[in-house]
This record gives C-alpha cells, structure tokens and sequence, in this order.
C-alpha cells in the first residue's frame, strides 16, 4: 500500500519489480463481489450505509484512471463500506505488532475502514495496510495492471508480506 509520495528510488524498485515478473504473471483478477464474499467469510464486518463513506469509494474510482478504465459502458459503481471489527479473525489488524505508524493515520487507530466497488473491484483500507496488502494479494492482477509497473509492484510486494509468491509462480 503506498502511503507516501514515492522517491525516484521507489520507483526504480517498482519497475525493477515489474521488468522481473511482468512475463511471468498471469491475469487473474477477483471480481468486487468475490473480495466481498472472502472479507464477509473471513472476517467481521459492519456495513455502513453512510453517503460520504460511500460516495468516498464512487470517487475513487470514477476519479482515478486505472479503475474508471475497468468500469463497463454505462456502468456505474456500486459502492459497500463497511468497519473491520476488532473481534474474531479481524482482531489480528488491531494488535500492536501489526498497527502502522501513528504519522501515517494520524493517530492511533480504533476502527478500521473497508470500501468496495463491486462492479470495478476497486477496494481502499483506512487504517491498515496490512489489510489493504492481504486484499491486495486476494485480488490478483488484471491484463491492463501487467501493463503498470505500480500494480504489479504492489501486488508482488503484498504476496511476499504474506509468503504467497510461490503460490502465483509457475513451476
């Protein structure tokens, strides 16, 4: 999950990253509906019917390229928010070992925040990137994300977080 304006050494990482898996990775992007389903099954959440929760995940994605591009012709999104519990599978993101650094949220994090466009798969995470990274994992990449060293970066950067690299490589 990037979290801060990225140096040119970054980005030298990134497309270091994505010229050395770019030709090995393979599509294969979950629906928002399928992330949806794994969250729901593997953690608890409250959704939240509030409008600003979810015109925040409606400008997400009709704002930034990369998923206005994956949204279909006459489509418009259909956002989901919803606060990860602290309880069950989810008390995992709460614990101190696993909190980001208080500069990057502002403080210290009490909820944390879940959005979802079910039509684009566009998700965001406000609280944990731990969480944004297991998504991120989950999700996989799509033929137009091979194309952006970003995407990629991130994705195979999520996958080493969670040991899964070897579970995406071919033999």
């Amino acid at each position: 999950m990037i979290t801060k304006e990225p140096t040119p050494e970054i980005l030298g990482e990134w497309k270091s990253i994505w010229m050395q898996y770019k030709d090995i990775l393979k599509p294969n992007r979950k629906s928002g509906q399928e992330l949806l389903e794994y969250l729901q099954n593997k953690y608890i959440l409250t959704e939240i019917h509030e409008k600003r929760a979810t015109d925040a995940i409606i400008y997400n994605v009709t704002m930034n390229k990369v998923y206005e591009e994956k949204l279909p012709e006459g489509k418009t999104p259909i956002p989901r928010a919803f606060y990860l519990e602290n309880a069950g599978n989810g008390e995992v993101f709460y614990r101190d070992e696993n909190k980001d650094s208080m500069d990057i949220w502002g403080g210290d994090i009490t909820k944390i925040f879940v959005g979802i466009d079910e039509v684009t798969g566009f998700f965001m995470v406000e609280g944990s990137t731990m969480l944004w990274d297991e998504m991120c994992a989950f999700c996989g990449v799509d033929e137009k994300d091979l194309q952006n060293f970003v995407c990629v970066a991130e994705y195979i950067n999520a996958l080493k977080r969670f040991d899964l690299l070897k579970d995406i490589l071919p033999e």
